[in-house]
């Protein structure tokens, strides 16, 4: 059982991991792949999801082994919440490592786990898998809905 708003109460460092895995709204824009300028180092998303990512729910189909399955694939950690900036503005993760607070339509503030999506926040009905796009095709496929 959850404590009522305990993130509020606590630093992402002293959530269990319960606590921590209730954090994550469902809005899947995390495994959005991205491409970097490597000239600026800006970050751009695409529209296209790892093969793994479950369009429908918004959730890794592998969760458990996702960074043996996709190399590239970054586990989000306290540490990964506050340094990177390539969790969109939106993830409660990197909200509250910024001290700033969850937005209504997350779950847990709004208890119901639809918000997300009727929120227009998730990439639910937006996303094509990688398993159909070559990779030389991902600058066709940047969004501008991120951020």
């Amino acid at each position: 059982m959850l404590e009522t708003r305990f993130w509020e109460k606590k630093s992402l460092d002293e959530l269990n991991r319960e606590e921590w895995e209730a954090l994550c709204d469902g809005c899947g824009r995390c495994c959005l792949i991205k491409i970097e300028d490597e000239d600026s180092g800006d970050l751009f998303y695409t529209n296209v999801v790892c093969e793994y990512h479950d369009s429908k729910d918004c959730r890794c189909t592998a969760y458990q082994q996702r960074c043996v399955l996709v190399a590239d694939c970054i586990e989000v950690t306290p540490a990964v919440a506050s340094d990177e900036k390539w969790l969109p503005d939106t993830c409660a993760y990197r909200l509250l490592a910024e001290g700033r607070p969850l937005f209504d339509w997350h779950p847990l503030i709004s208890g119901d786990a639809e918000s997300i999506h009727r929120a227009g926040i998730s990439v639910r009905d937006k996303v094509i898998s990688e398993e159909y796009v070559h990779p030389d095709e991902l600058p066709q496929h940047l969004v501008h809905w991120i951020d």
